[in-house]
């Protein structure tokens, strides 16, 4: 909603930078030439979710969106330079080009990446699906495989469905365990919660404990109750420990609220026997006692929650780490439980709202492989670790084109060099995105898109995994530039020129193909609230309020969710209309026991031994000698001021000391001849870097630590800000070929690396 006084204005909308999801209060000036220009940006207080929290970076939209940096204009590469042309040009190119690499090639030659800032485009999310069947590859890659994907395998097997993922209750809990987050530094991921650290330290302020197990004594395990600290890439070791104390200390009590819908049980035993805390204390660097003791306290807490994130999910037992979560929640009596681990309701529904509650067709993986080294397809995706081989390898379906959306793979996916070097032996690419960067300059055509503040936004994705049941819709904040197309009709005209029907196609092609679709979806559903209805009818309806593009599919999916209105079958149900008028957003409530209706398993129950798992238990176990033997090895993590490479060209996020540095342990620079402020030489199989070295008894002996998303070093980009603080390329150092093969993600935590001073 906009509040217009005079020359001034105030907006409110939901920062779209991150998945905390918090409200932003923004002024605007118009000068006397009737141009607007963003005043102030801070915190919205009357936000129903983030009552005026704010980070860093939520107040430099501004600055985003004015960086003259940032693309205003489409780019070809012509003679190997990067010249502005016109939105027509830049059309016709794609035309001529894309289809002869398709009739060359096949449909199969072209590879599509999408990036981590998808996720927080109302537009993509809405509109990327239309764009992987424009283009009709199964060759999809996409910042999953770097991130997230161990949490979506395991919840898929678990409950059924990938989205049905268990998030701490935070503001209800008594006892909280973290490993491998830093949300002091990054917030929450895959558990949207505006002010993470503020409620951590609501949780110590009604008596409750926070626990962080963590390599690094991080920001959030200097505010934690106990910093545990434990050897990278071996949570699963601790967590399987734990469930082996409450399972074989007889302190295992699922609850009567879950009881009859869990299943495997009787397995689990047997399987964790070999993991007694004095079996793992030495590979984990985690002492026996403390084992016992985490996990009593978790069977005695009144109320308690295991939560991870990326730093156990980059890891070579990533999934079944995240399974060993669901695992320990549910063996602890905290499953689907308030102050417990939970799941959302989002408001604009999702795969845990609709069909038939309580059961469904389950998750499987492998319904393809990639073509060179057998990656099983997780998700529709393949490992974004096994793009290069794919690019390189000569053979029938060697990607010979690319389209990547939103992303910058060169930083932030393994073996960059090798990646880099691949995508200049592609015939044709394209990329959607605001700048010209280390990925984008290989690109034959950039197609920029509005910047944040010129586009509207919902967080569809990212509600499906937060810790209240809110809705908040923002309009954009200022009107597009003269000739800029909205981000839905880049992608939409991209996808309809990939089916060959021109460079003068129509996005509203698309727009009414994916609006029709969902509709036919929905009255087809019996347990819909408009099952039965005449399409035409529904289409007529949203037609007239003269929305198109995301706003019209958003206000579909509120009509037809959880609590929507069901086009008038419910008065008191909400609608895009609805949370117009509620500017600051609209809670609907803490989160509710949603087991049974939530699982999608063909059995109808809580499947908490799925084979996957309890057999790579034995992976698990033959791995202890090489976890316990390792020298070095290289962690990432996480500063407030930055968010992976996307940010890096802002000046006021960037200013100050020099964060990319290797951090060393006294110890070990000591005994390496290393000293604070200097450079170390770091190798590991497929490179090596120099990078200034920060010694802090901060982090465990053995263990360093670089951030990732840097090296803005690289020729032919146009981020004079970030080439300024270039820093270093932390992927040199990650290893392609190590991936965790029950989802294909990428090792980016636990690498093995030697040092030497340069």
């Amino acid at each position: 909603m906009t509040e217009t006084t005079s020359e001034m204005r105030t907006a409110t909308r939901t920062c779209p930078l991150c998945e905390a999801g918090c409200g932003l209060e923004i002024t605007i000036a118009r000068d006397e030439d009737g141009f607007e220009r963003v005043q102030r940006i801070r915190g919205d207080m009357d936000d129903v979710f983030s009552h005026g929290f704010i980070c860093p970076k939520g107040s430099t939209l501004k600055q985003l969106h004015d960086d003259p940096d940032r693309l205003r204009t489409p780019m070809i590469k012509r003679d190997g330079v990067h010249v502005a042309v016109t939105w027509v040009e830049a059309w016709e190119e794609i035309a001529a080009r894309l289809p002869d690499v398709i009739d060359g090639h096949g449909r199969e030659s072209i590879g599509v990446f999408i990036g981590n800032p998808g996720a927080h485009s109302l537009s993509a999310m809405t509109f990327s699906r239309a764009l992987l069947t424009g283009l009709g590859t199964r060759a999809r890659f996409s910042a999953s495989t770097v991130d997230q994907m161990p949490r979506h395998v395991a919840a898929g097997h678990v409950f059924g469905s990938a989205v049905a993922v268990p998030v701490p209750d935070l503001d209800r809990t008594d006892h909280l365990v973290i490993l491998g987050a830093n949300p002091y530094a990054s917030n929450g991921s895959l558990c949207t919660a505006p002010d993470f650290p503020g409620r951590l330290e609501a949780i110590q302020g009604r008596g409750g404990k926070v626990v962080v197990v963590d390599p690094r004594r991080s920001r959030t395990a200097d505010h934690a109750d106990e910093w545990i600290s434990i050897r990278p890439g071996t949570d699963a070791l601790l967590l399987a420990a734990i469930a082996q104390v409450l399972i074989g200390d007889g302190l295992a009590d699922v609850g009567d609220h879950v009881r009859a819908y869990v299943g495997g049980l009787e397995r689990l035993g047997s399987a964790f026997a070999p993991f007694t805390p004095e079996a793992v204390a030495s590979p984990t660097g985690v002492a026996a006692a403390t084992i016992r003791k985490m996990a009593q306290d978790l069977a005695a807490a009144p109320t308690a929650a295991v939560y991870g994130r990326i730093g156990t999910t980059t890891t070579e037992f990533g999934s079944t780490t995240s399974w060993l979560v669901d695992v320990v929640n549910t063996l602890s009596g905290n499953l689907d439980r308030p102050g417990g681990s939970m799941f959302a309701t989002p408001v604009a529904g999702g795969a845990t709202t609709r069909g038939r509650p309580g059961s469904g067709k389950g998750f499987q993986v492998g319904r393809g492989h990639s073509r060179v080294s057998g990656h099983p397809e997780v998700m529709g995706e393949y490992p974004v670790g096994s793009l290069a081989e794919e690019i390189t390898t000569p053979g029938a379906g060697r990607l010979r084109a690319l389209v990547t959306l939103a992303g910058n793979p060169v930083l932030s996916t393994p073996n960059s060099n090798q990646l880099a070097s691949a995508l200049d032996e592609l015939e044709f690419m394209v990329s959607i995105d605001l700048y010209l960067n280390e990925t984008t300059r290989h690109a034959d055509v950039i197609l920029p898109v509005p910047s944040q503040l010129e586009r509207s936004h919902y967080d569809l994705l990212l509600l499906q995994f937060a810790i209240r049941n809110v809705a908040n819709y923002s309009e954009p904040v200022l009107p597009l530039a003269d000739g800029q197309p909205d981000e839905w009709e880049v992608i939409s005209k991209l996808s309809l020129i990939a089916q060959g029907l021109g460079p003068d196609a129509d996005p509203a092609i698309i727009d009414d193909m994916v609006i029709d679709g969902m509709i036919e979806n929905a009255v087809k559903d019996e347990f819909s609230n408009v099952f039965g209805r005449e399409p035409y009818e529904l289409r007529g309806e949203l037609d007239a309020m003269g929305r198109r593009g995301p706003e019209r599919m958003i206000d579909f999916m509120l009509r037809t969710g959880p609590f929507g209105d069901g086009f008038g079958a419910n008065l008191d149900g909400t609608s895009m209309d609805d949370l117009l008028d509620y500017p600051h957003g609209r809670d609907f409530g803490a989160l509710v026991p949603r087991i049974p209706a939530i699982l999608r398993t063909p059995t109808g129950r809580i499947e908490l031994a799925p084979d996957v798992f309890v057999d790579d238990l034995g992976r698990l176990a033959a791995a202890v000698p090489a976890l316990t033997e390792r020298d070095f090895v290289l962690v990432g993590r996480r500063h407030l001021r930055s968010n992976n490479s996307w940010m890096h060209n802002i000046d006021v996020l960037v200013k100050g000391r020099q964060r990319c540095t290797l951090q060393v342990h006294p110890d070990d620079a000591h005994a390496l001849g290393l000293n604070d402020g200097g450079v170390v030489r770091v190798t590991s199989r497929v490179g090596e870097l120099v990078a200034p070295i920060e010694v802090t008894d901060a982090i465990r002996p053995g263990v360093v630590s670089l951030p990732h998303g840097w090296g803005h070093d690289l020729p032919g980009t146009q981020m004079r800000v970030a080439a300024e603080h270039a820093g270093v390329n932390a992927n040199v150092l990650t290893d392609d070929q190590a991936l965790d093969p029950l989802s294909g993600t990428s090792v980016l935590n636990g690498i093995p690396v030697s040092l030497e001073p340069a």
